[in-house]
């Protein structure tokens, strides 16, 4: 059945608005009737009183029916907007969230001051959101985006293509629990948004976290702590002389991940928020430059 792209929208919406409140469906049922139709949001609504095609109406049906039973849009549109890229995003991977925005803001800071050509390491790097983020901003940066989950490398690798990063990006396989490979080299910062999820967080994670998006990038272990436990311990090695770790971490996980950090020989120097005023991410530097 072929509908004016209006009444499209306020079908749509209608719809999402039996899970969601109006802000919120009003933003999907633009988002997912824009994505289909290949029309930018401002010429949807010129053209409300035109009919779309019945192929887009279908495929927009079957969005809908997706979102209805809890699958993030993100996942339903294949791609999704961060520091403004688009990167393409599938149940591989993370979904890029703005809470991550704080620990790109601490790496693109310090990443300005580095030396010439610095190489900077993101580690479980998931849709390579943050590395090629850092690598857009600090322009002759040499970025390595790291996972151990080839799955998620792949989608790196595409986000590096689709964003022409790839020559100063690459790809590669790596544990953040095992010590860092020798082959990797020193870097002038790492940076990582490690799973964090606690135990009892994990039983309590909303169906469209829980049942979509990928265990292995969200368990910290018990206490959330075990990837930065970790990271201290095995990539502390990678770090040249006076080189600098940025971090994501949990709400109120702040104070431990320092502690952590502290106690493997690191200087504190920033604690930044996210957009939501919660304490989100640390700067860090190990030991002293050499001169």
């Amino acid at each position: 059945m072929v509908k004016k792209y209006g009444d499209l929208l306020l079908d749509t919406r209608r719809a999402l608005l039996t899970n969601d409140p109006m802000e919120i469906a009003d933003m999907m049922a633009k988002q997912l009737v824009s994505h289909v139709s290949g029309k930018p949001i401002p010429a949807l609504l010129a053209e409300r009183d035109l009919y779309a095609p019945a192929e887009v109406c279908r495929d927009v049906e079957k969005g809908l029916s997706r979102l209805m039973e809890g699958e993030p849009l993100a996942y339903v549109l294949g791609e999704w907007e961060f520091y403004g890229m688009n990167l393409v995003v599938t149940p591989d991977v993370l979904i890029p969230r703005d809470d991550t925005c704080a620990v790109v803001s601490l790496a693109v800071s310090q990443g300005l001051f580095l030396d010439k050509d610095p190489r900077i390491l993101d580690l479980c790097c998931g849709s390579g959101c943050i590395g090629l983020a850092v690598a857009n901003r600090v322009k002759d940066a040499k970025v390595t985006m790291a996972d151990l989950s080839k799955e998620a490398l792949n989608v790196a690798k595409k986000n590096t293509i689709l964003n022409h990063l790839s020559g100063r990006v690459r790809c590669l396989q790596a544990d953040a629990l095992e010590p860092a490979p020798a082959f990797l080299g020193k870097f002038d910062m790492i940076i990582s948004n490690p799973p964090y999820i606690t135990g009892q967080e994990m039983q309590e994670l909303p169906h469209g976290v829980a049942d979509y998006e990928p265990r292995m990038a969200l368990y910290g272990g018990e206490d959330g702590l075990d990837f930065y436990r970790a990271i201290a311990r095995n990539y502390t090695a990678a770090l040249k002389p006076g080189g600098y770790l940025a971090l994501e971490f949990g709400m109120g996980q702040g104070d431990d991940v320092c502690r952590i950090l502290t106690e493997h020989g690191y200087t504190i120097l920033e604690r930044t928020r996210d957009f939501n005023d919660r304490e989100r991410a640390v700067l860090a530097r190990y030991g002293r430059k050499e001169a």
